[in-house]
């Protein structure tokens, strides 16, 4: 097989796969901005608002640590 027809080949393949997984980067920009809204609004001060930006980047490991504390593992 031609070196220019494995390149397009594989060109396709990739380019199909990347339109299966767009919609988790939308649900977790939500996720984002819905949790930057609550740490914000519940903060007292000027650090914790700005902690309260950063536990909102890392959202799915609170939401995990408590489920996992939640099932007793």
């Amino acid at each position: 097989m031609p070196v220019a027809k494995k390149k397009k080949i594989k060109q396709n393949i990739c380019a199909t796969n990347i339109h299966k997984h767009c919609s988790t980067g939308g649900i977790y920009f939500l996720g984002l901005i819905g949790a930057a809204i609550y740490f914000i609004s519940t903060a007292t001060g000027f650090w914790s608002g700005v902690l309260g930006i950063l536990k909102a980047i890392v959202w799915p490991a609170f939401l995990v640590y408590g489920l996992l504390k939640f099932i007793g593992m």
